[in-house]
């Protein structure tokens, strides 16, 4: 008997008229056939696994086991499609904490069409992947039995700023409850589900040591999901915290170069989950944006309104015509900013460089704090910064961001 997934945070959602995954009783996940290249291309990556000498064993356990194809009854009541058929990787949690994280600046391929970019570059931009190399597409963290799952919308977790994905990083991993704004992330559980031997930063660096040689696979809009039980980590036992990556219908021959896309996002992933780690007294975060109603569904205090918004002391801006700059520094104008006390200036014609920030869009440097706004061509400073949409060099933290042709 087949079901819609109980804990799917992202994709295409199973219901009435509605196509997408099912699962069933013997922990199989059931995943609707893309019927262009891009299902074929998932199939033909699933199929290589198990016999590409180039993937060694301990990286194999990464991704979800594969059972070949099957003619199933779709969800939308369309008829038997074909479905990939899967672990289901939620099979055995009673109430798992989950995130769904894009890894990558950009989540189109150079072989793609130019439609399919510019749709592509559109959510890059909106959301976290330009300036971080990777964005949360869904995630649910349980919260206790009367409050179930704080669940945010698929469209608001998307857009949440770099600070918002900070945010929602540390209370991943936190006791107390999320329906109050004015409570901070304590990161109460953040040494047993990221931190230990067997914890989330030590899997994603064991997989960051194998995509730092690989050359087989250039892996696009692929997510590593995140996985643990709340529940058993806040009374101090194994929690269960696992990475698998998922979504391989964009994937293509490496041809003997290295993936600097995902690497570069896959290390600033790890970069934010060390700092907490290190300092988990910085878990105390002051958020205090607004939010929209209608594009927001949970507490978490993002910014969702594409029209109009002034960035609040959290950085939040969505604003793409007319913004002020908060304290921060975010900048966000597409046509008219005023500096703020930090010296952040986003001019698009003529700027000139304050101690802090460069920000001519013909030619630049990127300087020690990383602000970029060169639309042309710059180099990307050591902390990986970047926002260069024709051609960039990489630098030694991997976060890429060419979006035709990359220099390893």
């Amino acid at each position: 008997m087949l079901k819609v997934p109980q804990h799917q945070v992202a994709g295409h959602e199973a219901g009435i008229g509605k196509l997408g995954p099912l699962v069933d009783e013997s922990g199989r996940f059931y995943k609707p056939l893309q019927g262009d290249e891009r299902g074929a291309n998932e199939v033909a990556f699933y199929s290589s696994l198990s016999t590409n000498s180039g993937i060694p064993e301990h990286i194999q356990r990464f991704f979800p086991t594969f059972y070949g194809t099957q003619l199933v009854e779709a969800s939308d009541g369309s008829g038997l499609l074909p479905h990939l058929v899967l672990e289901d990787l939620a099979l055995g949690h009673v109430n798992p904490s989950i995130m769904d994280i894009k890894i990558g600046s950009r989540t189109w391929a150079p072989e793609a069409s130019e439609k399919y970019i510019q749709k592509c570059l559109k959510k890059d931009r909106e959301s976290s992947s330009l300036s971080l190399g990777f964005r949360i597409s869904g995630l649910q963290i349980y919260r206790s039995k009367e409050l179930g799952f704080w669940k945010p919308g698929k469209k608001a977790a998307q857009k949440l700023s770099t600070e918002e994905v900070k945010l929602v990083l540390r209370r991943f991993v936190s006791s107390n409850t999320l329906n109050d704004l004015d409570l901070r992330p304590d990161c109460a559980s953040a040494s047993t589900v990221y931190g230990g031997s067997t914890g989330i930063l030590s899997q994603l660096l064991e997989l960051k040591a194998w995509f730092e040689d690989q050359t087989i696979f250039h892996l696009y809009s692929c997510s590593i999901l995140v996985i643990f039980e709340k529940e058993l980590a806040l009374k101090g036992k194994n929690p269960g915290a696992h990475i698998k990556l998922i979504d391989f219908a964009h994937v293509y021959e490496g041809r003997g170069v290295i993936d600097h896309n995902f690497l570069g996002g896959l290390c600033s992933l790890i970069k934010f989950i060390s700092d907490i780690l290190t300092a988990p007294s910085d878990c105390r975060i002051d958020i205090s944006a607004k939010a929209d109603q209608k594009n927001l569904t949970a507490d978490n205090g993002a910014v969702a309104d594409h029209k109009s918004h002034t960035a609040s002391d959290n950085g939040v801006v969505a604003d793409q015509k007319n913004l002020t700059v908060s304290d921060n520094g975010v900048v966000a104008d597409q046509k008219n900013l005023t500096t703020s006390k930090n010296g952040v200036v986003a001019d698009q014609k003529n700027l000139t460089a304050s101690d802090n920030v460069v920000a001519d869009h013909k030619n630049l440097t990127v300087s020690d704090n990383g602000v970029v706004a060169d639309q042309k061509n710059l180099t990307v400073s050591d902390n990986g910064v970047l926002a260069d949409q024709k051609n960039l060099t990489v630098s030694d933290n991997g976060v890429v961001a060419d979006q035709k042709k990359l220099t390893d």
